[in-house]
């Protein structure tokens, strides 16, 4: 039969004192264990583990890696079928770099760093410059500033290919006003065009803008019975065609041709002169940002060079 201490109750004996620290204390150091491993429970459940799919070596492919590569709609036959190819390419690449790796002599491995590593230095600053260029370049460019760069360079803008002004329509081998047709597009006034538009909707094809300037190439794929064997006789300024084929007729007055070698009119070469202007500007805007980021890394002493000697 257990004993109650003679001093029970309301009593400050060193016995009853040194017990009650004792109790006291192994409260404490049960509450801190288990505060401890609760809070190693929650730090290890918010690091979510990786679920791995493959593993060559020491190197792992995870489920994330891919799931980002598989489109919402795709079948599930199909994602399997995905997924196992992409498991299979990715291990064949990673045995066959641990192969070079192991193979290949130093001096290559070397190399090869070296190239990868200029290459992603290479894709970081071209996206920042690019991103700089895009947020600062001026891409306004009027037409008197075309029109200049087109009369200093003039001498460079030279055909590589016939061009041509022309009016044609193409219409069913069985219209029945071709007749009335030829006439108006051969005399051309205000009021044949009027009528010819007005009745736009029965031709096959029309082009009736003769102040445009045309490749003979697309004018060859507008025309099928138009080839670079006949064009000669009938690509000629001032020049009416009428040519038919199984599929219909067409009938056409050329307005005016530039040979290969002549100067390039402006109007057709406008866009071109456009996009070199803008080329130029960046340019001289990627060459002023290499100087300035230069001159204030040596101002911050962040960049010097030392003496060779």
């Amino acid at each position: 039969m257990r004993k109650e201490p003679a001093c029970k109750g309301s009593c400050n004996c060193y016995f009853c004192e040194m017990l009650m620290l004792q109790k006291n204390n192994l409260f404490l150091l049960c509450a801190a264990f288990a505060l401890l491993f609760t809070s190693c429970d929650s730090l290890f459940n918010n690091e979510e583990e990786k679920e791995p799919l493959a593993r060559v070596g020491d190197t792992y492919l995870y489920k994330e890696d891919i799931s980002t590569l598989i489109p919402d709609d795709m079948s599930k036959q199909d994602s399997t079928l995905f997924v196992t190819n992409y498991i299979n390419n990715w291990a064949s690449k990673q045995l066959f770099l641990t192969k070079s790796k192991i193979n290949l002599p130093e001096e290559k491995l070397a190399e090869f760093d070296r190239l990868v590593s200029d290459y992603r230095a290479d894709l970081y600053t071209r996206a920042y410059i690019e991103a700089l260029v895009l947020q600062a370049q001026d891409t306004a460019v009027t037409k008197s500033q075309l029109q200049q760069y087109y009369e200093q360079e003039k001498e460079n803008f030279k055909l590589n290919e016939k061009l041509v002004q022309l009016r044609f329509v193409g219409m069913p081998a069985q219209f029945l006003d071709k007749d009335g047709v030829k006439a108006k597009i051969r005399s051309w006034k205000d009021e044949d065009k009027r009528y010819l538009d007005s009745i736009a909707v029965q031709f096959k094809k029309i082009h009736f803008n003769d102040s445009v300037w045309v490749s003979a190439s697309r004018v060859i794929e507008e025309i099928p019975p138009l080839t670079p064997m006949n064009e000669a006789s009938h690509l000629k300024k001032s020049q009416f065609f009428e040519l038919q084929d199984s599929l219909g007729v067409y009938l056409g007055v050329i307005n005016n041709i530039l040979e290969v070698n002549d100067t390039a009119p402006f109007e057709y070469v406008e866009p071109d002169i456009r996009q070199l202007i803008l080329n130029r500007r960046r340019l001289n805007y990627v060459k002023k940002l290499e100087t300035e980021i230069i001159d204030e890394a040596i101002k911050k002493k962040e960049f010097e060079v030392y003496d060779k000697e």
